[in-house]
């Protein structure tokens, strides 16, 4: 995996983290107990998923940096 991939993975990892979390916190009061249940675990998930992307990422970052490929 090149190095520009690698920091895709790294960004967009931190994007979902911070959309969600975010998201997380602008919800309105008001809805009923079931819309905070579904958008909390769609919040859950989608933090779950960003972390593996960001580790997938680091691995992937670190690897090309002790072979010295930077893919292309």
């Amino acid at each position: 995996m090149s190095r520009r991939v690698s920091g895709f993975l790294l960004a967009l990892a931190a994007f979902m983290i911070f959309e969600w979390i975010n998201l997380g916190f602008n919800l309105a009061d008001g809805h009923e107990t079931s819309f905070y249940v579904v958008h909390g675990i769609l919040i859950a998930v989608n933090i779950v998923l960003a972390v593996v992307l960001g580790v997938v990422g680091v691995r992937a970052w670190n690897t090309t940096a002790k072979t010295g490929k930077s893919g292309g």
